[in-house]
């Protein structure tokens, strides 16, 4: 994985870390369910969205050995922007 991806990675499982404390803090004052499932929603999305970025750094790796024009290393980079955006 690229050092800047991995540093990226990095502080989202640190700020999905945080949030994951905050909600456990929040489980123990006993707040309002709907609070609790709106972090944890936020969290999830978080979660998600790393899916995302490592799976598609492993297709970017993948390919790396690979010849790709310009044209179509654009389109790969616009493809997996999608997956990263929509995961």
């Amino acid at each position: 994985m690229v050092q800047t991806t991995a540093t990226q990675l990095k502080n989202r499982l640190r700020r999905a870390d945080g949030q994951l404390q905050g909600i456990l803090k929040m489980v123990e004052e006993g707040r309002d369910c709907q609070d609790v499932l709106t972090q944890l929603a936020a969290v999830r999305s978080g979660v998600d969205r790393m899916m995302g970025v490592v799976a598609a750094e492993n297709v970017k790796q993948c390919l790396a050995d690979s010849q790709l024009d310009t044209a179509q290393q654009a389109k790969l980079q616009a493809a997996l922007d999608l997956v990263v955006k929509t995961h």
